[in-house]
């Protein structure tokens, strides 16, 4: 996507089959739109289609990209994903061996106690789902996960289509949980209550010692990857 701002130059902003068969493309007066490296861009969802033609639509006298988060989750997966799958499913499944959930406070208390209550049922969640039980530790000192966990989380990986490992990627670094991130893929919790559980650190200490405006920006800024990853897989959820 392009950087800052530029000036709206579209009267209207619709979405309509592709002519090739291949799905929805986004027209602009007509035209359509073409990723940053120069495709087509065309999504095969008609909900997600028709949300990514809102987003535009919804643009006024200028195109504010930070207003764009579907347009370019989508432009991500068809310039990125798409022809780089295997290293985007390596970085994704990665996470699994050192997810944040698994790794808790020893002091104080407090924390630790409300680690264990909001990360714990997530993990909880994900050994039942996926046949993947991953292990817990206190402190920063690694810990090495059964294999077959990871290789269980790596095939819900594998499986997920380019869009949502698009969607996946972004929620993944943003939590840095994988966890977190299927289980917003799955509905299982909702944008906010995956926010809760990304930031439960930087909130405890926010409580402690006040809130600092650096801070608050990184958390901006996850929160939104994290609501863009909700509504992209929430989209994809209507369809199946």
């Amino acid at each position: 996507m392009w950087q800052g701002k530029i000036r709206r130059f579209y009267k209207s902003a619709t979405a309509a089959p592709d002519p090739g068969g291949r799905g929805f493309r986004i027209l602009l007066d007509g035209r359509p739109v073409h990723t940053p490296a120069k495709a087509v861009l065309v999504v095969d969802n008609p909900a997600l289609a028709e949300a990514v033609a809102a987003e535009w639509a919804a643009q006024e006298e200028e195109i504010d990209r930070r207003y764009m988060a579907l347009t370019a989750l989508c432009c991500t997966a068809l310039d990125l994903v798409a022809p780089e799958r295997a290293r985007v499913i390596d970085e994704i499944a990665a996470y699994a061996g050192h997810d944040l959930l698994c790794y808790r406070a020893e002091a104080p208390r407090d924390l630790a106690a409300r680690q264990q209550a909001l990360w714990q049922p997530l993990l909880d969640w994900a050994a039942l789902s996926y046949d993947a039980p991953l292990a817990v530790t206190s402190g920063i000192v690694s810990i090495t996960q059964p294999q077959a966990s990871l290789d269980a989380l790596r095939r819900v990986v594998t499986g997920a289509s380019d869009i949502e490992l698009a969607a996946l990627a972004s929620a993944v670094r943003a939590a840095g949980s994988l966890i977190i991130a299927l289980a917003l893929r799955a509905g299982h919790i909702d944008a906010a209550a995956a926010f809760e559980a990304a930031s439960l650190d930087e909130t405890y200490q926010a409580e402690r010692w006040g809130r600092d405006p650096e801070a608050e920006a990184r958390r901006t800024a996850v929160r939104d990857d994290l609501v863009a990853a909700a509504r992209i897989f929430a989209l994809l959820r209507t369809a199946s």
